[in-house]
């Protein structure tokens, strides 16, 4: 075919056209005897091929959690919150570990085997192909660890937003919150205390009534964490008390790392705290205290008395004495001698008679003699307490214990026997064999062939597994008694209290739901409701209206190409029949 010379000036593009192409109109006839073939296709099945997420694709907001945690009530409370707001999202709290998509695991860092227990929970969830998210007080002390790289971490006073973390790790996404929470530049006790909670029993909510402490403990790792004494406002706690009676609550648990220094941050101390509480709690409840350290409930002791002899308060206060040497005390900084501790006990057990006195006791602390040790053992001799804890002391890394000169770990081991040997040498319950006791009934036993309840002292008490108990105080007689507890037989014909409260929630059930929360979720659960509502159908995803817009748009724009084609095929034709 001739074409044009490089050399030769066209006048228009038409002068490159020669006689033996087709003209324009050949090509307009030709056009009209064409008949476009129609694409056969199901559109049903295109519709669900399209609309269906990929298999590899994630939808935050459908998958099971499974939540461990280690440790303190506090730690247990800081779960529950994280349990609720998760399951207000819409996640499943599930547990079967193995059956869920993600592990929140919840860490304690007061002894090196609950450490070791988190860090293996770890390497666990990896072998299973796990989504982890970290939270509690080990990655907050020490959020650079070599085991948790590439690992979500909560902080402790960013439970409230755990969905977020958890969505983002869902997508594959490494998150870390570890900030404070604070308010005009001023540390608050940490996230808000009516977010909804999933308690572990529907009958005991934990409080925590302030986070942090005032003391800087040699060989304590949880300050690291927790900081320094934060507390939450009075009238905030005494809400989240009512709001607690009001979902069938019956005991209130309070906790902190020191209850005792509660308020001392804004202006008022926990007797003022406890006497507003008590205003609230309804006939047939009852009230924990935590625990606290000695300096701190010493200025309090008349006020301390007067309270734990209200009949909705336990008579029951967990003191730590940790040793009973004023120089391993010094060494600890504890900031009280063994005086300071016995000065309370006395006046406690003569103000509030029948008191359970509880304490710990840490053995092998470094630089403690054997003399110190026997020191240790005659103050429990002496006090013969219902309730002992007994550690022997792990050197926590980045603590100032941890630096100095370390007791044989085999001389360690005995004292913590010998120490368990005292303690199991007296029975502190044979002599109520015969009381009448009325006890509030709030769980089951671990071998679930018990309920179990607690009296006045909160002492255990075993009661048979009628399911009209739970919840309620009723009187027993007691007829047999352990080292750590005792069993009673209900009385017959004894009236039965029923806190003034109303039905518990069901286990598992979300509590602490407020218009304001409901707000802030609604939108996302009302598309995770339809997203699962299509994938069940298998018609359309959550997607499907979108794409449909995307459809209707590329009809029109194809419309508008087309328009715009014949507008200029029109302006061509009139020119050359021009």
């Amino acid at each position: 075919m001739p074409s044009a010379s490089c050399d030769t000036v066209l006048e228009d593009i038409e002068d490159i056209m020669t006689q033996d192409d087709s003209k324009p109109q050949d090509r307009l006839f030709a056009r009209k005897h064409v008949v476009p073939k129609v694409r056969n296709r199901n559109t049903r099945k295109y519709l669900q091929e399209e609309n269906s997420p990929p298999s590899d694709s994630t939808i935050p907001g459908i998958q099971k959690i499974w939540i461990r945690t280690w440790g303190c009530s506090h730690n247990n409370s800081d779960g529950e919150y994280m349990a609720g707001q998760l399951a207000a999202y819409g996640y499943k709290i599930t547990e079967n570990a193995s059956d869920a998509d993600l592990w929140l695991l919840n860490s304690c860092t007061v002894k090196n085997p609950a450490e070791d227990h988190f860090r293996n929970s770890i390497k666990k969830a990896q072998e299973e192909n796990k989504k982890v998210v970290l939270a509690g007080c080990v990655p907050q002390a020490q959020p650079r660890q070599d085991y948790f790289k590439g690992l979500s971490i909560i902080g402790v006073q960013q439970i409230d937003r755990v969905v977020e973390v958890v969505e983002e790790t869902i997508k594959g996404h490494s998150v870390r919150l570890l900030g404070q929470k604070k308010d005009n530049g001023k540390r608050l006790g940490g996230a808000r205390l009516d977010l909804p909670k999933i308690r572990k029993n529907p009958l005991i909510e934990i409080i925590s009534i302030n986070t942090g402490c005032l003391n800087a403990c040699t060989y304590c790792k949880t300050k690291h964490a927790r900081g320094n004494l934060a507390s939450y406002p009075t009238d905030e706690l005494v809400d989240r008390a009512k709001q607690s009676f009001q979902e069938g609550v019956c005991e209130i648990w309070l906790t902190s790392e020191d209850t005792g220094a509660y308020g001392r941050d804004i202006g008022t101390n926990l007797p003022t705290l406890l006497w507003k509480l008590v205003e609230v709690i309804p006939e047939g409840a009852m009230l924990r205290l935590g625990m606290t350290n000695p300096p701190y409930i010493l200025e309090h002791l008349e006020e301390m008395a007067k309270i734990l002899n209200h009949p909705r308060v336990y008579a029951f206060l967990h003191i730590p004495v940790q040793s009973a040497s004023d120089t391993v005390l010094m060494e600890m900084k504890r900031e009280y001698c063994v005086a300071d501790f016995k000065r309370v006990v006395d006046f406690l057990k003569e103000k509030v008679p029948g008191i359970t006195i509880a304490t710990d006791i840490i053995c092998g602390f470094p630089g403690e003699t054997d003399q110190d040790f026997q020191e240790t053992v005659k103050l429990v001799e002496e006090y013969k307490f219902p309730s002992l804890f007994i550690n022997q002391f792990y050197p926590r890394p980045g603590t100032p214990a941890a630096k100095m000169e370390q007791v044989p770990a085999q001389v360690k081991k005995q004292r913590t026997k010998d120490l368990s040997r005292v303690f199991h040498s007296y029975n502190p319950y044979d002599h109520k064999i015969g009381e009448r006791q009325q006890v509030l009934v709030t769980e089951e036993s671990f071998d679930s062939k018990f309920y179990v309840a607690h009296n006045r002292f909160y002492e255990q008490v075993l009661v048979p597994k009628n399911p009209s108990l739970m919840g309620k105080m009723v009187k027993v007689d007691i007829y047999e008694s352990g080292k750590h507890f005792m069993k009673g037989q209900p009385v017959s014909d004894a009236k039965v209290y029923m806190p003034s409260i109303i039905k518990p929630l069901a286990k598992g059930e979300v509590s602490g739901l407020t218009e304001e929360f409901r707000n802030r979720c609604g939108n996302h659960l009302s598309s995770l409701s339809h997203t699962s509502a299509a994938i069940e159908r298998g018609l359309v995803s959550s997607r499907t209206v979108p794409q449909m817009q995307r459809l209707q748009e590329d009809c029109a724009l194809k419309i508008s190409v087309g328009l715009a084609l014949l507008a200029l095929l029109f302006a061509f034709f009139v020119k050359v029949f021009n």
